[in-house]
């Protein structure tokens, strides 16, 4: 399975008046339907070579699910245990096939918003009671953003030019840094926005419930070291409401089912779009599926009993998608370096 890992299509969401266009990047044709499988192998390959996981080794993780459902295949394929750590705000389908892959499951007992802390806590102490345990810590492995540099070197073969701006979710950090530190190793000035949930603390006063599996960081988690500040050129917050009226109107409008933190960047990304610079190419990774999310943002009673199902919010996306031309195909041409386009203007 991780042979397929990687050249995930672009998705042409809309383009501008001016030329700008909003390509997403689909990581939900990865296996396990996330870009979090990318990191998942990349933090067992390097934790392997530095003697950190052994044959029979036990990988213990919290998670919310996707890196999780990552790090399953890869101990499968590997012959490892692995115990991932996780809540009942996680969402039950991303827990469901983590068993079918072999996980063991262990709850971190909480109500409301993410258990992270307590997560956390529990996975240090089952590391700590095995001999043969390895704790990947996905918020300071560095293996995480090196996961991602092949998504760049995608970006660039499939874009034809350069990306101007890179408008994605933050969680670990690894996703958007990662790609964005590749990125201009290889000549690119892209901008990048990092996004995060309201009520994160990341970029934001932090302290409020957030429903956004897998992006944020609660108040009081610490800051992994994969959320480099000198990669992300601005950070941004984004309303539940929001992120998910994105997500209930993209799957009404275009057929394509995404996750909710992708909600988030790709509504922050149509507010920006009609303002920036004429021929901009604007991305989004769009980290995971809709499909594990049909029991909660796509669920009516669970939006409404949480107050997040807002019609004026759906409508505001919906205007906004309205004032854009809709999908059309990429142009295909022959890949254009970086370095070339800079010398022929070819964006």
């Amino acid at each position: 399975m991780s042979e397929l890992i990687g050249h995930t299509p672009l998705f042409q969401l809309c383009t501008t008046e001016t030329g700008s266009r909003l390509l997403l990047k689909l990581e939900q044709f990865n296996p396990t339907g996330s870009a979090k499988v990318r990191m998942a192998e990349q933090m067992l390959i390097e934790a392997e070579r530095a003697g950190e996981l052994r044959p029979g080794g036990h990988i213990i993780e919290p998670t919310s699910g996707n890196t999780g459902l990552g790090i399953a295949v890869a101990a499968i394929e590997r012959g490892y245990r692995f115990t991932a750590v996780v809540d009942g705000h996680a969402s039950k389908d991303k827990l469901r096939a983590m068993a079918a892959l072999g996980a063991r499951l262990v709850y971190a007992e909480g109500t409301g918003g993410p258990q992270t802390l307590e997560r956390k806590r529990i996975a240090n102490e089952l590391a700590a009671a095995e001999e043969n345990a390895y704790r990947p810590d996905q918020h300071n492995n560095p293996g995480n953003q090196e996961g991602y540099r092949n998504l760049a070197h995608e970006l660039l073969t499939d874009v034809f030019g350069d990306v101007d701006y890179l408008i994605s979710s933050v969680g670990t950090g690894g996703s958007l840094c990662g790609t964005a530190r590749e990125l201009r190793r290889l000549g690119s000035r892209v901008s990048t926005v990092g996004v995060e949930p309201a009520g994160s603390a990341i970029f934001g006063p932090g302290g409020g419930e957030y429903w956004q599996t897998g992006g944020g960081n609660p108040e009081g988690f610490p800051l992994g070291s994969n959320i480099d500040y000198a990669l992300i050129d601005e950070g941004v917050q984004v309303s539940d409401a929001d992120a998910f009226a994105t997500v209930r109107m993209l799957a009404g409008h275009t057929g394509l089912l995404i996750g909710g933190t992708a909600g988030g960047a790709v509504h922050v990304a149509l507010r920006r779009l009609a303002a920036l610079p004429p021929r901009s190419t604007v991305v989004t990774i769009v980290c995971d599926a809709g499909e594990k999310y049909l029991d909660t943002i796509f669920d009516d009673d669970w939006m409404r009993a949480r107050g997040l199902l807002d019609p004026e919010a759906e409508q505001e996306v919906e205007r906004m998608l309205a004032g854009h031309a809709g999908p059309v195909p990429i142009p295909r041409a022959d890949p254009v370096t970086v370095r070339d386009a800079a010398k022929t203007g070819v964006r």
